[in-house]
Order: C-alpha cells, then structure tokens, then sequence
C-alpha cells in the first residue's frame, strides 16, 4: 500500500512559534495554527509552552531573544508579563497594558495584541446589526480578559462598565482604562446593548432584564454554547460564542509569528469537528 503523503514536513530549517500559558493544554490555538502550516505546505511548527510561574515564563522570553523562537501567542496568566517584558508595543497593547502576540527579532521583543480584533470580528461576524458607536456595554469580569477585549471597544465607540464581584478590582480595572469605562452594579443589565462574559465560569446575573434587542457574548468557547449563551438564546437574544472570537484573533497572530498571512481555510468547521461539536 502506497504510504499516504505528509502534508506538512518538517525539516531542521523549521519556522518555531507557539503558545505560553499555565494551563496551556486546552488551547485550539495549535490545532488552528498547525492546520494553517499544514494546507500552506510551510515548514514550521506551533507548540503548546507551559511555564510554571513568572520565572519559568521569563525564560521562555530569554529564548525569544536568543532567537530560538520566532514568536510567541500568550493566554492566562501572563498576558499583562508579556507587555512588561517588551521592548516596544503597539497601541492595542499600550491601551490594555497586556499583551496577546510577542515577536522575537534581532534580541528584541515586540508585543501587540489582537484579543480586541477578535472580539469585533465575532460581533461583526454573528451580531452585525449591533451599532457599536455609543452603544451601552456591561463587562463581566475585571481580569486579563476583560482588560484585552475593552481597548478595542472604546476604539469602536462604545461605553463600558465592569461588573465584578469584587468592586475595587472593577474600579481599578477602570481607572486603568480611562474615562470610556465606568464600574457597573447589576441595574446597568437594564439598558445594556451588550454584555459580555469575560469570566471563565458561568455569570450568576439575571437575563430577563435585559432588553429585547440586546446581545450576550461569551468568551469561553468549551462548549461553542456555553450555557449562559443557552440561556441567552432561550430569551430570544443574539448571541456570540468565543469561537468566533477565537477565530478572529488568529489571523493577526499568524501573519506576526510566521511573518505571511494564513493560507484560506474554514477554521469554524476544523474547530468544530475538532471539538466533536454540530456546525
């Protein structure tokens, strides 16, 4: 039996970019990645990193700049080292203070992040009616999620308010982002034309304040329907799943690590076939 052909050969002149978390192992990042690589015929390869706090991290950013890196995407925890540990940063960085993206390049280090990309591709994507010019956001959660997906917000015109269980973690978060951003209680759900979930778990507020036509995101994307997005969507409200967002965010990731942009290909069918979900 003729051999089925490699798709994708590695050789000792591969291109070495990939993803710096603590956990790591449930990323789709090097599923989507790696696939890019594959149907592009590039020689590269996109690995999961696991440090195991801020030091073993650090490492990983001194191998960057010894050039054994070509770049890096980060996640939780270590979106907010990863800006301080640059050299230079774009502005999307700057306006969040965190970083999703790091580029290695002659010992240097440059961070971007396209977290924010992601978020107004999935809104432009499965909420294109959502005017996001004034529009009234409520975010829950004031961690690095939050923190990454705001920036772009206020770019767009929108107004946002944090609702956290811990206020002074909402207010600090605001008074980190500027005047655009506010700290909300849950009477701020009543005229909310958007609210997003930025926390890893289900938010325990109440969807039948909001009005009609408002939307519901979650960035969590296991599962696609996160139960708060059922929820949502059992009101009748449009809703948009972090996948989207997901998606969104790759590209900008890709055309940085691997300096070209990705080869076409239908991430959402990939992911969830990958994921074992329905389309």
């Amino acid at each position: 039996m003729k051999p089925s052909p490699v798709r994708n050969r590695v050789t000792g002149a591969a291109l070495l970019a990939g993803i710096a978390g603590q956990p790591v192992a449930h990323s789709l990042s090097p599923v989507i990645h790696n696939a890019w690589l594959a149907a592009g015929g590039i020689d590269g390869v996109y690995t999961p990193f696991a440090p195991k706090d801020a030091d073993g991290f650090e490492a990983l950013i001194a191998a960057g700049r010894a050039g054994l890196i070509l770049g890096l995407n980060v996640t939780a925890p270590f979106k907010e080292q990863a800006f301080a540990l640059a050299d230079e940063a774009s502005e999307a960085a700057q306006a969040t203070r965190s970083a999703n993206i790091l580029v290695f390049e002659s010992g240097r280090v440059r961070a971007d992040s396209s977290d924010g990309v992601g978020v107004l591709y999935a809104l432009a994507e499965q909420a294109p009616d959502l005017d996001l010019k004034g529009a009234e956001v409520v975010m829950l959660g004031a961690g690095g999620a939050a923190r990454a997906g705001a920036g772009a917000l206020i770019d767009a015109g929108a107004r946002i308010r944090i609702l956290n269980r811990t206020r002074d973690r909402a207010e600090a978060l605001a008074a980190d982002l500027g005047a655009a951003v506010g700290v909300a209680d849950a009477d701020a759900l009543v005229s909310a034309d958007l609210v997003i979930n930025a926390l890893s778990v289900r938010p325990e507020i109440d969807l039948s304040v909001l009005k009609p036509g408002a939307v519901v995101m979650d960035m969590t994307y296991k599962p696609v329907t996160t139960p708060f997005l059922a929820a949502a969507r059992a009101r009748g409200l449009t809703t948009v799943d972090g996948l989207a967002m997901l998606i969104g965010q790759a590209a900008p990731s890709f055309t940085a690590l691997f300096r070209r942009p990705p080869p076409p290909l239908d991430l959402r069918a990939l992911l969830l076939a990958h994921l074992g979900e329905g389309a």
